[in-house]
């Protein structure tokens, strides 16, 4: 069930039109959500009915040892236990056939067959649920003590498919709180959802369908100057695409009185690497350094956090998928943030105070970001190759680009760079005005979003992550 399907708002509709009733009695209010939670998984496949419950209450027990033992070794046997479960259930249903495969390419033998493979990814579970128990292992967070609580919060359904990666110590206190839906709240809420469906209908998909898709796919056919832009194109679908997901992820938490956490400000303004992901999946990189990069030892000597930095980002872009391209990814990021701190180091950001200066920085960040997201886009290092040797080529023509993708490509860059307090007011001003006004606002945006994508939504990029 996308999050952009008819399906998916039909279903939220009814969760929200029976959650407000039941609200009033805690453990009504919170069976529905859980029911809504696995009902959303089962419609991938049945099969998450008996993994994720199985998973999430061996964290739940994990959690409660966590609350109760004091001695060291006891705690460091509990939190190994969640992280050992939890990474080897994202190893067996993600990463399995590409580890077999690269070992079968080592030793020479045939790969062995894998069937559990499953076309939802856990990789946003798996995040979630170590958030808890290594929380409670740095007694930064309390034990959840009900159950019902617990599984309700590590399974959100909105956030299953991408995030945000929400802290089930933050998001299981506003679960057991008692909450109200005012008039303002709910106008805010469908605001977010309206511009998140904007956002993958009219630029993302557009973005892809009429020229992105086709060059990555087909790079020999294609011009230099046709990549060049194909792979800035590909910049603005990826953003539009995933802070999409967001904003109707949000906007769904919304709606049951939840907030989940912000994932994007502006991150192609970022003035380097390191501010780039400060602003781009924030849940993401968060998660990256409180949980993985700080985990490294010798954080505090001269020279290991750099070698921390790169393998960070190395597993952060294995994260994302198990193929080579991912992998180069990460390590582009990780070396550059890596550059960029020594830089630091050594002259200090002083320069940065000239407007001029953080505008070439500004710059030379966006072109080294679009230039790992030909990996994270190729569907293999040959195919990246090949966008890389198109690049190079230096041949000019601009016949497969469209004077409607030149407009589009043009108002999403306008759209990245306005301020957020413009979101903020037009939301506010939405949100103030009368149910009917409302109503007409977003029939009008259905009823552009299904003339002009007559051929459906496509998946939502980092629903395969």
């Amino acid at each position: 069930m996308l999050l952009t399907s008819s399906a998916y708002f039909v279903f939220l509709v009814a969760v929200v039109f029976l959650y407000w009733p039941l609200q009033r009695w805690r453990a009504a209010g919170l069976g529905l959500i859980l029911f809504a939670n696995y009902f959303f998984y089962a419609k991938w496949d049945l099969f998450y009915l008996g993994l994720i419950p199985a998973a999430s209450r061996v964290d739940y027990a994990i959690g409660r040892g966590l609350g109760v033992a004091s001695r060291p070794s006891i705690r460091r046997a509990l939190v190994l236990v969640s992280v050992v479960v939890n990474v080897g259930l994202l190893a067996s249903l993600k990463y399995m056939p590409f580890l077999l495969a690269n070992w079968s390419g080592i030793t020479g033998r045939p790969a062995p067959d894998w069937h559990w493979t499953f076309p939802l990814g856990v990789s946003f579970y798996t995040f979630q649920a170590l958030t808890y128990t290594i929380d409670l292992y740095r007694k930064d967070a309390k034990p959840v003590t009900s159950l019902l609580t617990y599984f309700s919060a590590v399974s959100f359904f909105p956030t299953t498919l991408a995030g945000p990666i929400t802290r089930v110590a933050a998001l299981a206190p506003q679960l057991e709180k008692s909450r109200s839906l005012a008039d303002a709240d709910a106008g805010r809420a469908l605001f977010r959802i309206a511009l998140g469906a904007a956002k993958k209908f009219l630029i993302a998909d557009y973005l892809a369908d009429n020229l992105v898709n086709r060059v990555f796919d087909f790079p020999n056919l294609y011009t230099a100057t046709e990549v060049a832009v194909a792979v800035y194109a590909y910049a603005l679908q990826l953003y539009y695409d995933f802070s999409g997901y967001t904003d109707i992820a949000i906007g769904s938490a919304m709606l049951l009185g939840l907030k989940l956490p912000e994932n994007f400000n502006q991150p192609y303004s970022a003035k380097n690497l390191s501010d780039f992901w400060r602003r781009w999946h924030i849940s993401l990189s968060n998660w990256l350094r409180d949980y993985l990069y700080f985990a490294f030892p010798g954080i505090r000597t001269s020279w290991m956090p750099y070698v921390a930095l790169i393998l960070t980002m190395v597993i952060g872009g294995l994260w994302h998928g198990p193929s080579w391209t991912f992998v180069v990814w990460g390590l582009l990021h990780g070396v550059g943030q890596a550059v960029v701190r020594a830089w630091q180091a050594f002259r200090g950001p002083v320069g940065l105070k000239y407007p001029w200066v953080q505008w070439l920085s500004t710059l030379a960040t966006v072109h080294f970001v679009c230039f790992a997201w030909i990996f994270f886009r190729a569907s293999s290092l040959d195919n990246a190759g090949l966008i890389l040797d198109r690049l190079a080529s230096g041949s000019v023509s601009g016949a497969n680009i469209s004077l409607p993708l030149v407009v589009v490509m043009a108002a999403a860059v306008a759209g990245h760079y306005f301020p957020f307090r413009w979101q903020q007011l037009a939301q506010d001003r939405f949100a103030a005005s009368p149910f009917y006004a409302q109503a007409a606002a977003l029939m009008l945006l259905i009823i552009s979003l299904q003339y002009l994508n007559a051929t459906g939504a496509a998946p939502f990029i980092y629903t395969k992550f």
